[in-house]
């Protein structure tokens, strides 16, 4: 029997899924319904607000989350982030105490790339200081990061993440001592080629005073309810019937040359190899124009998404 195994016989029976024993004899149980609500609000927000900041869509997987000690986390962060790493460090009022983001060095540079018109396919790990621009890029990430959990966690408690500073290195962080108990939620990331991942850490004592609304169940019930509801609404939008208009030429006429023009004239179209297909003048495909089974046709050659930008070739 491990030193973390509660000795006491009538909690004995109780399945280590649904206790754990922390520091100081803290006791935490497991699942969080509410935190896991949290998350998954969360997760859409900031799938959006990642588009929204480098014009480039980003798939952001479901969160897991884990209750651990703080000297566990550092350990794990370490080893797997190739340092420099980037920690933000933000005050979470109204409660007491600091939260901690994180990501590697490779998903700073595949962000930085997207914003000044790449793809997202640079993302090497740096081994270097973070440079001027860089730094300007961190900051705006983690703002956002901050924006968006805020708004996860709106109409389920008046949380607002507020952003302190970053670091380069976690024991620089000083937002929990070794033995302290963090609740650790991991999202998995794809930018661009880029695919990582995102971590969040919220030291234990300071959700201590919520606990009744981390746990409670008739409020997770209610909120499950509303995610059906939005995930209906998703499948009828996927049912709307949109059109798709392709142009495949223009042509830039003077007044005076078009008042001229009689019946029998050509105009002269320069038609690029490559075709914007919109819906509603929201670039969809990238085409090419041909032919199939005798029949005028576009052939597809890159999806779009909400890129909105392509790149002949």
């Amino acid at each position: 029997m491990s030193e973390d195994t509660l000795s006491d016989p009538a909690q004995a029976a109780t399945p280590p899924s649904v206790l754990e024993l922390l520091p100081s004899d803290r006791r935490v149980r497991q699942p969080l319904p509410m935190l896991d609500v949290v998350n998954e609000r969360f997760v859409r927000h900031l799938g959006q607000g990642l588009f929204q900041l480098s014009r480039r869509s980003a798939q952001l997987g479901a969160a897991s989350v884990q209750v651990r000690r703080w000297e566990e986390v550092m350990a794990d962060y370490t080893g797997e982030l190739a340092m420099p790493a980037c920690f933000g460090v933000y005050g979470l009022q109204p409660l007491r105490g600091q939260a901690l983001f994180a990501c590697d060095s490779g998903f700073v540079s595949a962000l930085v790339d997207a914003l000044y018109g790449g793809g997202g396919t640079v993302h090497t790990p740096i081994d270097r200081d973070f440079s001027p621009t860089e730094q300007r890029v961190i900051q705006r990430l983690m703002v956002l990061l901050g924006q968006e959990y805020a708004r996860a966690w709106k109409d389920v408690y008046p949380l607002v993440p507020s952003y302190v500073r970053h670091e380069r290195l976690p024991q620089f962080t000083g937002v929990a001592t070794p033995q302290d108990a963090l609740v650790v939620t991991t999202l998995s990331v794809a930018l661009g080629t880029y695919e990582g991942q995102l971590r969040l850490c919220l030291p234990y004592a300071a959700l201590e005073p919520i606990r009744d609304v981390l746990y409670g169940p008739q409020q997770a019930t209610a909120l499950a309810e509303d995610r059906r509801w939005v995930s209906q609404l998703a499948r009828e939008i996927q049912a709307a019937e949109v059109t798709l208009v392709a142009e495949l030429a223009q042509a830039e006429l003077s007044v005076a040359d078009l008042l001229a023009m009689k019946p029998g004239d050509f105009i002269q179209l320069d038609r690029q190899p490559m075709v914007l297909a919109t819906v509603e003048g929201a670039p969809v495909f990238a085409c090419r124009y041909g032919t199939h089974n005798d029949r005028y046709a576009l052939r597809i050659e890159q999806h779009l998404g909400s890129q909105g930008a392509f790149h002949e070739q």
